[in-house]
């Protein structure tokens, strides 16, 4: 019996995970209908599809590269996904693992539906958000909201007359406007963002979303319009488009990038002012002069901090948050020292955890014996890959050769007299195939051996003149860079009953490979591609010592290593 796996999603926080089941349902009732085994079934929740960062769609391919189903059945091609490059690979994908795709809505997929369709679900994606702009500007006109709630106010639900709900109208809250006063007040009478907001956390008044408050939540950024002191709503100025969010290709996540100033669309609603004009002034004169003397006379947000070798790859192993510089010469717990919420106070030199970090990486990385087998298990996955696509090409090629030959056969009995009508399917058959095939071949190309014989000699060599390079003034901040990709992370946990920090390094498996490959990262993800989780099973063994021990999941991570 065919085997199939069903592909479910929705996108929209409006919609619920009755949809996913709705889709399921339907996909059920066509495996029945031609008698198909449903394998499995994988959904994403809430999850847009202009995004490849789906465990749900991960998993199918991880699997269909396993050979455990033989059909994906989705109820239309834009479940799948609606970005026309990430589409195409799905369908590339699936077609080297010889499962096929069909949809209810478009039947088996081919090469005509990836790029018809997926132009329209591009284009379905634009005017999408076109509309939705339009609609949001029609609502500012009328002074109502674009969306979001904002902190100090309550959304006041409100039904026309045919009872549809009136959205976009919003109220004071009292309790949370004498907050945002006071916060007004403090920080122009002197008192730091930090400061307030440790008083804050102190007295157990909740900050925006239910979270603890931070400077940034007070600071925000003025030039976005971003945190308490820069929300021109609370002097009754509701401004909107000052930034739009653009996805980026590589990580699918919404990037802002600010809109002209022209843009921007403004609306008066005196009726939701919260601070009066002598408040809101006394705020900006504050923000001025500590743009001033902080920065030399330049604006502080304008000003690009020098980056530390570890910078932003440290991490808290109590509460999650960041490590940053808390003195000139010491690290500490950014949560713990901003919110207050986290109990470890604990700080490091920063010359003793490049050291340590550095040390190690030398220990465990330049191993010979480690080096050779990691690179050699990493050249065989590849390896097979390639073979077999390149096998799956060579079969399709004697498969159209023997095609051709059943084709001769069959004209040859034509005209030895049997009747076309009783021999006209075969040939149909032999014909619909062979265009198949020819399509397939138009776009497939046979992979060369891409790994070099010598990888993990010149890994070793890389990562030896890195280390050299460190200490040579003119090229640290470049080997720098080099050196932050071969790490995913760096925690820092408070050692039990001890008055010091362990320091567990957590490696880039893509950012090594890199390394060793001379290859970009995007390739080595690329490379990578279905085969991790084998990657990271065979690097188990190379790793599982008592000093350190494998971690498998999203980023890659080979091992960490417990300094």
């Amino acid at each position: 019996m065919t085997k199939i796996a069903i592909y479910a999603r929705y996108s929209s926080d409006l919609q619920t995970d009755a949809s996913i089941e709705d889709q399921i349902r339907l996909c059920q009732k066509r495996a029945v209908k031609d008698g198909w085994h449903v394998a499995n079934c994988y959904t994403d929740h809430g999850i847009s599809g202009a995004s490849m960062m789906r465990p749900g769609v991960q998993m199918l391919m991880q699997d269909a590269a396993d050979g455990k189903f033989d059909i994906v059945v989705a109820e239309a091609l834009d479940r799948l996904s609606r970005d026309q490059e990430d589409i195409a690979g799905i369908y590339k994908r699936l077609q080297f693992a010889g499962v096929q795709m069909v949809t209810l809505a478009e039947g088996e997929i081919s090469n005509l539906h990836i790029g018809l369709k997926g132009t329209m679900n591009a284009i379905f994606l634009k005017d999408l958000a076109d509309k939705t702009r339009r609609g949001l500007s029609g609502r500012i006109e009328k002074g109502k909201s674009g969306g979001g709630k904002t902190y100090g106010y309550d959304v006041v639900k409100k039904f026309d007359a045919n009872g549809e709900p009136i959205k976009g109208d919003r109220a004071i809250n009292e309790e949370q406007a004498n907050v945002v006063r006071r916060i007004m007040r403090e920080y122009a009478a002197g008192k730091a963002p930090k400061a307030i907001a440790h008083q804050l956390n102190r007295e157990g008044i909740v900050g925006p979303s239910g979270k603890p408050w931070g400077p940034s939540t007070i600071n925000g950024n003025r030039q976005r319009g971003t945190g308490i002191l820069n929300n021109e709503l609370y002097v009754g100025q509701l401004v909107w488009n000052r930034q739009r969010f653009i996805k980026d290709p590589d990580t699918g996540k919404r990037v802002p990038r600010l809109n002209p100033v022209e843009e921007w669309q403004r609306k008066e609603v005196p009726e939701l002012r919260i601070v009066d004009e002598e408040l809101w002034d006394a705020v900006r004169a504050r923000q001025k002069d500590v743009s001033k003397t902080s920065q030399g006379g330049e604006k502080f947000w304008k000003v690009q901090r020098p980056k530390h070798l570890f910078s932003y790859l440290l991490k808290c192993g109590c509460c999650g948050g960041g490590f940053s510089k808390i003195s000139q010469s010491h690290y500490g717990c950014s949560t713990a020292r901003n919110k207050g919420t986290c109990e470890n106070r604990l700080a490091i030199r920063q010359d003793v955890l490049e050291k340590a970090v550095l040390n190690a990486l030398q220990n465990h990385l330049l191993d010979d014996e480690m080096c050779a087998a990691f690179c050699d298990e990493y050249t065989r996955h590849i390896n097979e890959l390639r073979m077999a696509r390149n096998a799956t090409i060579n079969s399709h090629r004697k498969e159209l050769e023997k095609l051709a030959k059943e084709k001769a056969k069959i004209v040859d009995a034509i005209k030895n007299g049997v009747p076309a009508s009783e021999i006209l399917d075969d040939l149909n058959r032999i014909i619909a195939r062979r265009e198949e095939l020819e399509a397939i071949l138009e776009t497939a190309e046979e992979v060369p051996v891409l790994i070099h014989p010598q990888m993990a000699d010149r890994y070793r060599k890389e990562v030896l003149s890195l280390r050299r390079a460190l200490n040579d003034e003119e090229h640290r901040a470049e080997a720098a860079d080099l050196l932050r990709n071969l790490v995913e992370k760096i925690v820092l946990t408070p050692r039990e009953g001890e008055q010091e920090l362990a320091i567990d390094l957590h490696g880039d498996l893509a950012g090594i490979l890199s390394v060793a490959s001379k290859k970009p990262k995007s390739s080595i993800k690329n490379d990578l591609g279905l085969q991790q989780d084998k990657l990271v099973a065979g690097a188990r063994s190379l790793f599982d010592d008592s000093e350190s021990k494998v971690v498998a999941g999203v980023g890659f991570e080979p091992t960490t290593f417990r300094l």
